[in-house]
């Protein structure tokens, strides 16, 4: 019988994945993953709930259930290069590395050396063969979609990963919950970084970086604050500006580096927000194959819609996109993900 260890995180939608795969005739067992162990007793951290959730979940579908902990390769492989991104004034998506180097590296490796065939999550994504390959592609759900945070998934991980998810809508998969008395039926949906959970993201980096305070000013020079460090800022941010006055509101255009200034402009449609060319690196295309220079869709952060936009090569890891319209807020150190109508291709790092 096929093995299939599914990754429950104390979520709905890992806990109807498994169900699903369970009714389908699967040997279907859980595991919780730990990924983090600091602050677990500062009131943010959710881990004993959500690793309750799961074991509860676990015993309604009568699975087995086992808890690991992933915190040391989740430091090493994903929080060392979260800070020292912020660190150079960039905007990391540590979800998108979490994905690649924890549930489907070392997550995927423990379940195939345990004799499993598969890992399965609750992601809305589906998987479509492609000339001899297993391609990401959007779920049914637009709206749920998370191919983006997977486009750096290889070929190993895609073909070993099942995702019972990908043509259900979120509204159906509660009402599955619902229907079989799931004990997190109603939970809500976790937001925020997944160590960070729903603290203060500034007091959450004040501990591991120091405040190192500037100027706050307009592209002409004009000094209207003071920033507390450039990076506790993200280019596009409006909140926590601290510039009052009337007319429109205020938004971070930029970072120097070498001056320790924070740009802000006045106006969401300013022209220093609107950029038509990004150059990204740390390529990843799923199925080993670099798309030829073409139209494609992209986007460059999950919230935003996808834009059509001309691909070519600046070297053998470096693209370079031109926008068929400008993108609002461009940021380094984000992800642009591609897109061939469905199918997610691939993407890289915004520089």
């Amino acid at each position: 019988m096929t093995k299939i260890v599914v990754g429950l995180s104390g979520g709905v939608d890992s806990s109807v994945s498994a169900y699903l795969l369970k009714q389908q005739g699967y040997d279907v067992s859980g595991v919780f993953m730990q990924n983090w162990e600091e602050d677990d007793n500062d009131g943010y951290c959710t881990i004993k709930e959500d690793s309750m959730d799961a074991v509860a979940v676990a015993d309604c579908l009568n699975i087995d259930i086992e808890i690991i902990n992933f915190a040391t390769e989740y430091k090493d492989n994903v929080f060392k290069y979260f800070l020292a991104e912020y660190k150079n004034g960039r905007t990391p998506n540590p979800d998108v590395l979490c994905n690649s180097e924890i549930k489907f590296k070392a997550f995927l490796n423990h379940a195939l050396k345990n004799g499993a065939d598969y890992l399965a999550t609750g992601h809305y994504v589906n998987k479509t063969s492609l000339n001899n390959y297993e391609v990401l592609s959007k779920a049914i759900d637009q709206n749920k979609d998370q191919s983006y945070f997977l486009y750096r998934l290889n070929q190993h991980q895609i073909k070993h990963s099942l995702f019972p998810l990908g043509n259900l809508t979120k509204p159906e998969v509660r009402k599955i919950a619902e229907k079989i008395n799931l004990p997190n039926a109603q939970k809500k949906d976790s937001t925020g970084i997944c160590f960070i959970g729903e603290r203060p993201f500034r007091d959450f980096l004040k501990k591991y970086m120091p405040t190192i305070p500037g100027k706050m000013v307009t592209p002409n020079g004009k000094i209207m604050g003071e920033h507390i460090g450039l990076m506790y800022y993200t280019i596009g941010q409006r909140k926590g500006l601290g510039i009052g006055g009337l007319g429109e509101p205020w938004f971070v255009a930029d970072k120097n580096l070498s001056t320790n200034e924070l740009i802000v402009v006045q106006g969401h449609e300013h022209p220093l927000l609107l950029k038509k060319e990004l150059i990204a690196n740390q390529l990843t295309f799923g199925c080993g194959v670099k798309p030829i220079p073409s139209t494609y869709t992209a986007k460059t952060r999950y919230r935003m819609n996808e834009a059509k936009c001309y691909l070519s090569y600046i070297d053998d890891n470096t693209i370079k996109l031109i926008f068929e319209e400008a993108q609002w807020a461009i940021t380094p150190g984000q992800s642009v993900v591609i897109y061939d109508n469905d199918l997610c291709i691939g993407g890289g790092i915004i520089v």
